[in-house]
């Protein structure tokens, strides 16, 4: 995926990072969230992203490769790649074709999925192109504790946490309880307020400012969730 246009940041079950017109994002087949970036800066023009989807019965068809024949396994699910001087000539002649849909026929499109798997897999060092396809429809599997850890301090919904390890919200309740032996809503409460407390501690940050870096997306929320875990408001906490 490339970003023509602003910034955005890319969620997944380990990952976190944002893509621009420098950073693009090459992605496996899973579940993912795209969230607004705070630099305003870089969003006043809006957000503008191309992206480019493979399937495997389209690759097969396209080279003529079994990928099944290929054990090349790559150690990531979500990759931030350098866009250079190659990849921003590919994406500057994909631009030219959506903006001129008559010149994009079938052989044109061919040609420029070709192209972009044999840049990608020069510039990923992948052995051949079989195997970088066949690795990049390979998701590797995470353990359901790394991915709570990991994005235990996002704003995502349980619905959210759950579509991020493959779970229905039911599956995913039963297995957190299972895992942590509480509930999702009382054990990720408990470590936002509790990181809150040590961020408190410093005077230099905002009591909003504490509530956002723990993935609260309102104050009174914060507020309501903070004074039932300590007895006392973020303010008054921080007094004491």
């Amino acid at each position: 995926m490339f970003v023509n246009k602003g910034e955005v940041a890319v969620r997944s079950q380990e990952d976190y990072f944002r893509l621009n017109k420098q950073k693009a994002m090459l992605a496996k087949c899973l579940n993912y969230f795209f969230e607004p970036s705070n630099n305003e800066a870089e969003c006043n023009e809006g957000i503008e992203s191309v992206g480019i989807f493979l399937y495997p019965s389209l690759v097969e068809d396209l080279f003529e490769f079994d990928l099944s024949t290929s054990n090349y396994k790559t150690d990531y699910n979500l990759k931030q790649i350098e866009v250079d001087r190659l990849l921003d000539n590919y994406r500057e002649s994909i631009t030219i074709l959506l903006e001129n849909p008559e010149l994009a026929d079938e052989g044109m499109i061919r040609t420029k999925l070709k192209e972009f798997v044999l840049l990608m897999a020069k510039s990923q060092q992948a052995p051949s192109q079989l195997d970088f396809l066949a690795a990049l429809f390979k998701p590797n599997e995470v353990a359901f504790k790394s991915v709570i850890l990991h994005n235990l301090y996002a704003d995502l919904s349980l619905e959210e946490l759950a579509q991020l390890c493959h779970l229905s919200l039911s599956s995913f309740k039963r297995r957190f309880k299972e895992v942590f032996d509480e509930s999702p809503k009382k054990y990720i409460a408990r470590k936002k307020v509790e990181k809150a407390a040590v961020l408190l501690e410093s005077e230099e940050l905002r009591i909003s400012d504490v509530a956002y870096d723990v993935g609260f997306n309102s104050l009174s929320t914060f507020h309501r969730n903070f004074t039932a875990h300590y007895g006392k408001s973020p303010s008054d906490y921080r007094l004491s």
